[in-house]
Parts: C-alpha cells; sequence; structure tokens
C-alpha cells in the first residue's frame, strides 16, 4: 500500500516547502532557519530511534557515511538554494535548475551504481525537463530580458546545490540502501545541522522573531517536510532505482505553483498547465518502467 502511494504523497510534502520558505522569509534569515529546523528534526527523528529501538550503524565508518550523506543530500543543498533564492536568483531560474537534478541523477547512476535506463525511461526524463522549461517559460524570458546582473556567484551556488543533492542521491543509494531508516535519517539531519550552523554564523545576523508564523513554518518544516518527506524519500531510494525517486522532483515546480495559487493569489498560466501536463507524463514513463524491471 505504501509502495502505491508513497511517491504521490511526498512529492505533496516536498512541495510545501517553496512556501514555507515563502512565510518563513520574513520571519529569519533563511539559513539561520535551515540549521534550526535540520537540529530539531535530528532531535525528533532520535527520539523516535530511542521509542522503537531503532538498529543503529555497528560501526564509525556506517555513522560517518549516513553524517556524511545528509551534509550533501539535505545541508549543502537546501542551504544553497534557500541562499541564492534570498540573493535575487529568479525562481523560474532556479526551478530550471531543480528541473536538472533528475536528469543528472539518471545519468550518472549508470556511472555510480550500474543502473541502467531503459529507452522509455530516457523519453520519460526529457519529457520531464522539456515541460519544465515550458511551465516557467514565462517567468525565464521576463528574467532575461530584466537582466540578471550581479547574480553570477548566486546561480553558481544554485548549481553546486543541485549538484550536491545530486551526488547525496547517488551515495545514499550505494553505501546507506540497507541500513534502518530511522537512524539514517537521524545522522543525516545532524550531519546537514553540522554544515549549515557555521554557514548561518559566518554570513548572517541568525535573525529569527519567534512569531505564531515563524513557529508554524519551522513546525510543518520539521514534521511535514524533513520527518514526512524524507522518511519516504528513504523509503523509496530504498525500495526503488534511485532515478525513480529522482524523478519526482519534477513534479515540485507544477505543484508550487498551483500551491501558490491557492493561498497567495498567483496567477496559473496557460504554459504552466501544458507544462504540468508533459511533466506528470515523464514522471509517469520513469516510475512506469522501473515497477515493471523491479
Amino acid at each position: 500500500m505504501l509502495d502505491r502511494f508513497a511517491p504521490a504523497i511526498f512529492a505533496f510534502l516536498w512541495s510545501t516547502g517553496w512556501i514555507v520558505a515563502k512565510y518563513a522569509a520574513m520571519h529569519a534569515d533563511p539559513i539561520t532557519f535551515l540549521a534550526v529546523r535540520h537540529a530539531l528534526a535530528a532531535c525528533a527523528f532520535a527520539g523516535i530511534c530511542l521509542v522503537i529501538k531503532a538498529k543503529w550503524p555497528n560501526s564509525a565508518t556506517g555513522f560517518g557515511r549516513a553524517i556524511l550523506s545528509g551534509v550533501f543530500l539535505h545541508g549543502l543543498y537546501l542551504a544553497g538554494v534557500w541562499y541564492a533564492i534570498g540573493q535575487g536568483v529568479p525562481s523560474g531560474l532556479s526551478g530550471i535548475i531543480a528541473g536538472l537534478q533528475p536528469l543528472l541523477t539518471a545519468l550518472a547512476a549508470p556511472f555510480f551504481l550500474g543502473e541502467r535506463l531503459a529507452l522509455r525511461q530516457r523519453i520519460g526524463l526529457g519529457l520531464g525537463f522539456a515541460g519544465i522549461l515550458i511551465a516557467i517559460s514565462p517567468q525565464l524570458i521576463a528574467s532575461l530580458s530584466a537582466g540578471l546582473t550581479g547574480l553570477g556567484i548566486p546561480l553558481a551556488i544554485n548549481l553546486v546545490a543541485m549538484s550536491s543533492v545530486t551526488y547525496g542521491t547517488l551515495y545514499q543509494k550505494r553505501y546507506l540502501q540497507h541500513g534502518d531508516i530511522w537512524t539514517t535519517a537521524t545522522l543525516q539531519f545532524i550531519g546537514a545541522f553540522i554544515v549549515t550552523l557555521p554557514i548561518a554564523m559566518l554570513t548572517e545576523e541568525m535573525r529569527f522573531d519567534w512569531t505564531y508564523t515563524a513557529i508554524a513554518a519551522m513546525a510543518w518544516s520539521v514534521i511535514g517536510i524533513s520527518m514526512g518527506a524524507v522518511f519516504l524519500l528513504l523509503y523509496l531510494i530504498q525500495r526503488g532505482q534511485v532515478s525513480r525517486a529522482a524523478s519526482l522532483i519534477y513534479l515540485m515546480p507544477p505543484m508550487v505553483a498551483i500551491e501558490a495559487s491557492v493561498l497567495f493569489g498567483e496567477p496559473l498560466t496557460l504554459p504552466m498547465i501544458v507544462g504540468t501536463v508533459i511533466v506528470v507524463a515523464g514522471v509517469y514513463l520513469v516510475n512506469r518502467k522501473a515497477r515493471l524491471g523491479g
């Protein structure tokens, strides 16, 4: 049952991260918010591990690999994306860069993991990327027309962030596929906290105003996203091909647009609707082939 609904639930939970970020930006510095989020998530997962008596890695290497995967999968990835957007990188461009992650993962998987992509999966990945380009084309054209002066460094950081989550996904699949999900998640958020706290201390004033909105955003970030979505992502990586799990990232920009339309009144454009249909078709092809092959 969980195998059937986990992808859709994960996609919804993960997409709310962009909505939470919009609320949180008014009440906290972005990297500071992430550092607190990672710390709380690590504590919450550790508590669950104690209650259910989860099995911890039996070697220092196991601990180190789990922590290192968190540095790439959560820490550097989210820090880079949130920093870049905070420095003025347009959301449309950031969406394109995020859309590259499934393609990068699928292309790198044969070299790192020995996975082979069938023709149907390759077509699906191509459709997913094309759908994202169509969906955000109005924002991209507007951004290019306005000029992107002064954004070279933030854009580079955004690209590095996508490389980070790509490597983290592959590293997770290669070294942590058979570990306990709960203890792995705990150690990963410890790794994410270890890397984000120094960044926040060096680059921000560490502002967090503790208003009801900020607290609510933090609560959902920890419970809904860091715990719910990340647990499902780890579950999908363990149960299926890494390229299948990564392909779900294609659903994020369309889902965020729909959520933003409902919550903030942002318009849904024709390119967004057409792109969404193409994205869903691409994700279906990748996932359908993974099920038949696994």
